[in-house]
């Protein structure tokens, strides 16, 4: 690297990383015990214990948008605290939640206050990353996100193991609490908004908030990202079920290894030999994921499903948003980035109430194998709205928006 290339590791950068990674963790400590949570504290179904992890992600999903539309005429950093503070006192709220309806409500309020956080954070980071080095700056930001993804899940089973749902609460609260914290020394770009500009924010457009060209790929996105919820939020009561809770405890953490090892290789060779070569191996080993998680009888085969997950929908997720913001036009491309996420939550949001309600019907295995023809589907899918028009990445500026 050259000694020319302007400062990315600022102060500023690496709180804004952690306040990230330690608000993204409290997101997947609770989506992946809270299901079991529900059904144990309160005779919940596996539907409405599948809506216990739902309705975060509705609730992350409806703030993020309009976050995105307000966020600096309420100015990023008052945001960022208020959502902060009020994030907090929701996870004490958590400890008197004694009715599941009363559940429920916390867990839409904790979303959509993570999703405001979130936003932020996603927004402001951008603004102080150098221009020269955008696409190393977010890839670096976004593995606070994956890294999450790994060890939210990992602690949050290890914790119901050898302790309770309230250490997880707990240990949520102590997280927003360093985010407060952290906040406070974090300088957040200010940005000044013209009376013309605020005109234009006016009403409510289907422009302002979504990339139409980035629709369909954001659509096949939403599918996938409902089929891997089905693992999300419900592969601690399915461990439990196979006798496999312990081995499952470190399910995220490998596949989260997977994802840091070949997502840098196949962002290569997506940029070189284009999307296809990437594209459809991904389809092929998530769907080959589902089989043998509905198959495992043993820790190795459950190893296997996560290794095969992460390869699989790993890639599929940064391939699919490169893609979506190539479609769409360069000074869309953030706009792009953000109807692919705001995708990915829905599929996330409704996937374990959808699943949830099939459980008691199939079981645990055959859902995952019904998952498994969904992703074969999703690859024929992907085949016709975009695969036999795919021709080889030569543009730049999709690594630069992707951190693919």
């Amino acid at each position: 690297m050259e000694t020319s290339n302007p400062k990315l590791w600022s102060k500023d950068f690496i709180l804004m990383s952690l306040i990230t990674f330690f608000i993204a963790l409290t997101y997947f400590l609770t989506i992946t015990t809270i299901a079991g949570y529900a059904m144990e504290g309160f005779n919940a179904t596996e539907g409405i214990a599948g809506l216990a992890a739902s309705v975060f992600v509705i609730g992350v999903l409806i703030f993020r948008i309009l976050t995105g539309k307000y966020i600096d005429i309420i100015g990023r950093k008052k945001l960022l605290f208020i959502a902060l503070i009020l994030a907090f006192f929701c996870t004490l709220l958590y400890f008197l939640a004694g009715h599941l309806n009363l559940l429920l409500f916390i867990r839409f309020l904790h979303g959509a206050l993570v999703g405001i956080v979130l936003t932020v954070m996603q927004i402001a980071v951008i603004d102080i990353i150098p221009v020269k080095r955008q696409g190393e700056g977010i890839s670096y930001y976004t593995l606070s996100f994956i890294l999450a993804t790994a060890i939210g899940p990992f602690l949050g089973l290890l914790m119901i193991q050898l302790a309770s749902i309230n250490m997880i609460f707990i240990t949520c609260t102590i997280l927003t609490g360093i985010g407060i914290l952290l906040t406070l020394f974090t300088t957040l770009p200010k940005v000044v908004i013209k009376k013309e500009q605020l005109e234009e924010l006016k009403g409510f457009h289907f422009s302002q908030f979504f990339e139409k060209k980035a629709i369909s790929m954001s659509l096949l996105m939403t599918v996938l990202a409902l089929c891997f919820s089905g693992i999300i939020t419900f592969l601690a009561s399915y461990s439990m079920e196979i006798n496999l809770t312990y081995v499952a405890s470190f399910f995220f953490i490998i596949y989260s290894v997977c994802i840091f090892i070949s997502r840098p290789i196949t962002g290569r060779i997506l940029d070189t030999k284009g999307e296809n070569i990437v594209m459809y191996p991904a389809f092929i080993l998530f769907a080959a994921g589902f089989i043998v998680l509905g198959q495992a009888n043993i820790g190795f085969t459950l190893i296997l499903a996560s290794i095969l997950a992460g390869l699989g929908y790993g890639n599929l997720q940064s391939s699919i948003q490169a893609i979506a913001v190539k479609k769409a036009p360069p000074h869309r491309a953030g706009l792009a980035a953000s109807t692919y996420f705001i995708f990915n939550d829905i599929g996330i949001g409704i996937g374990p109430f959808i699943l949830g309600f099939f459980i008691p019907l199939i079981g645990y295995q055959n859902l995952y194998f019904s998952l498994s023809i969904i992703v074969i589907v999703c690859a024929f899918a992907y085949y016709v709205i975009h695969g036999k028009h795919a021709v080889k990445l030569k543009d730049h500026h999709i690594s630069h928006h992707t951190g693919a």
